[in-house]
């Protein structure tokens, strides 16, 4: 059911209201029994709230420990290689 958004001509009071689309539109208005108007609005659009509805809530165990890893060697700092960690290069030329 959605949620219809309504103004009184009147007095300026804005509401909503939660109701099926059968319904007819509120005509009166339920602060000064005025004539109201519904408005349109953008509305909220489909909205995702609570744990089931997000592609990560699914995903599988080896998913999971896969990003893990790759968070930690992200942000891990860089290993940076010194003289003596590097192998010797050769210089001498074989004949």
């Amino acid at each position: 059911m959605p949620t219809y958004q309504y103004r009184c001509t009147e007095c300026e009071h804005e509401f909503e209201k939660f109701q099926p689309i059968s319904d007819d539109p509120v005509s009166v208005c339920p602060e000064c029994s005025g004539y109201t108007e519904r408005i349109i609005t953008g509305g909220a659009g489909f909205l995702l709230k609570g744990s089931g509805f997000y592609s990560t809530d699914y995903r599988s165990n080896s998913y999971k420990k896969g990003e893990q890893k790759y968070k930690t060697d992200v942000t891990a700092p860089a290993k940076t290689e010194s003289k003596s960690d590097s192998p010797a290069k050769s210089t001498e030329k074989k004949v």
